[in-house]
């Protein structure tokens, strides 16, 4: 079945009527990417001429170059550019999400309509990369997933609108810390656990480290911008447990009071300048040329009833789960690992 995907675009106009080009942003970040003007033009399947009377024609509706070019050293960005390249990013990573979620309703609306009404796993979760794998690996199995933090996602599970719930349990003494964030919404007896995957999480910075912060200590004694995730997510969780544990005051922090609302939103943040370190999963960090500095390692795991696990849908996630395919497009992804994927456990296995 062909799928709705809902990408957010942008539509500048002036007194004329003229329209900027989605495909400028598309060049902009192959000139970002690769330095060259001839491998973002390939990149975006147009001609060298065509790209270069694109940027020409955009140059003039703003009345500044948005590329520029000089002889023996390739292609950059000019300050302009740049800016419209990393205000699109930030929101699409920022608007991602939710655009997803709305997406998953429709793509199972219009399916239930042209092919009946066919059993449905609900998923509430928070969002990340491995996630957004589920709908290219679960074939005929109707998923509706919607985002939202761990402790909306176990409220959902127990008041019944949602058959699955994730959440991030840190491996390590900071996972007992945290995993208190949820053990007033799990129940031992009536709740079971299915593995999902382990990722690494950790700080975000530019290229080459030029604060060379190896930890949380630098990062609050050297005074670098950060940005932090909104107080409800699981990696706020686990980040204010890792202060906790270094002795490091948020206080002592610049920054920890402004929030983004993904990885990606974060990893664009810094990316475009705006901070010089953020937090979050090593795969945002490398989708934007960012580099990283690991400090911790989740586990993000699923909850449903205990009712529930022998229902034909669950033996299907589990097996399509520790399927050879989606474990290896989990290994691709950086800083992610399959880890007990699609094992059934109790939460006991699992709770520090």
């Amino acid at each position: 079945m062909k799928r709705i995907r809902i990408t957010p675009a942008w539509y500048f106009s002036d007194e004329a009527g003229n329209q900027l080009d989605p495909k400028l942003f598309a060049l902009l970040e192959g000139v970002h990417r690769h330095g060259k003007l001839t491998r973002a033009a390939e990149g975006v399947g147009v001609s060298y001429r065509h790209a270069w009377n694109l940027l020409n024609k955009w140059g003039e509706f703003f009345g500044i170059a948005l590329v520029e070019l000089e002889r023996g050293r390739g292609a950059r960005l000019s300050p302009l550019g740049e800016k419209l390249l990393w205000a699109e990013q930030r929101v699409i990573a920022r608007l991602g999400p939710q655009l997803e979620s709305l997406g998953s309703e429709l793509n199972l609306a219009i399916q239930q309509t042209l092919e009946g009404t066919k059993p449905v796993l609900r998923l509430h979760a928070s969002h990340g990369f491995a996630v957004e794998l589920l709908p290219m690996h679960l074939g005929e199995l109707s998923l509706d997933l919607q985002y939202c933090s761990p402790r909306e996602a176990l409220a959902a599970l127990n008041r019944g609108a949602c058959d699955l719930a994730g959440f991030h349990l840190p491996q390590g003494e900071v996972g007992g810390r945290v995993s208190r964030e949820y053990r007033d919404l799990l129940k031992p007896r009536s709740h079971r656990v299915i593995g999902f995957i382990a990722r690494r999480q950790g700080l975000m910075v530019a290229p080459g480290n030029p604060r060379g912060i190896a930890g949380l200590v630098d990062l609050a004694a050297g005074g670098a911008r950060f940005i932090n995730r909104q107080a409800a997510s699981g990696t706020r969780a686990l980040f204010d447990g890792l202060l906790a544990e270094a002795g490091v005051s948020p206080s002592r922090i610049r920054g920890y009071e402004v929030e983004e609302y993904t990885h990606s939103a974060v990893a664009a943040y810094v990316a475009a300048g705006m901070a010089e370190v953020g937090f979050g999963v090593e795969a945002a960090a490398r989708r934007f040329g960012l580099d990283f500095v690991p400090l911790a390692t989740e586990d993000y795991l699923w909850v449903c009833h205990q009712r529930d696990v022998e229902a034909p849908r669950f033996a299907t996630l589990r097996e399509r789960l520790r399927s050879a395919e989606f474990q290896a497009s989990v290994a691709a992804l950086p800083g992610y690992a399959p880890r007990r994927c699609g094992q059934l456990m109790t939460l006991d296995e699992v709770l520090p």
